[in-house]
């Protein structure tokens, strides 16, 4: 069963870990501590709780499932075509649209923005392994 350390869980939801460690105290998050007494949180509870924390969309319906909202750090306007650079928490997500959606949006460095990601063709890696697994 793969486990976590307080901090490893901390990362991967993008919070802190004293956030992570009030979670445990409180019960929302369930722990066990190991041969040294550290807390560490299983796979499984962690994927759930990580489930249960993802917001819906509010508004419209749509099939896309991939959202990531942060913040525009860059827009590269051209004549035709702009090219805009979001940071969602520690991830950067690149989109090129025409300058007119750009426009449009209101796009500029400092909004807060969502990233919407449909893809048929998604690339899972194991950090340390050589294989990939594909969704083709």
């Amino acid at each position: 069963m793969t486990t976590f350390r307080i901090s490893e869980a901390a990362a991967l939801l993008g919070v802190s870990s004293d956030t992570v460690r009030r979670w445990v105290d409180s019960g929302r998050l369930p722990a066990d501590r190991d041969e040294h007494g550290h807390r560490q949180v299983s796979g499984a509870h962690l994927a759930a709780f990580a489930r249960s924390q993802v917001e819906t969309v509010d508004g419209g319906r749509s099939s896309a499932r991939n959202r990531f909202r942060g913040i525009v750090t860059e827009v590269i306007r051209d004549a035709v075509m702009a090219q805009v650079e979001i940071a969602a928490g520690p991830f950067r997500v690149v989109s090129l649209m025409s300058r007119q959606a750009a426009d449009e949006l209101g796009l500029e460095v400092g909004v807060v923005a969502v990233a919407v990601i449909k893809s048929t063709n998604v690339v899972v890696e194991i950090p340390g392994h050589e294989r990939v697994a594909s969704s083709q």
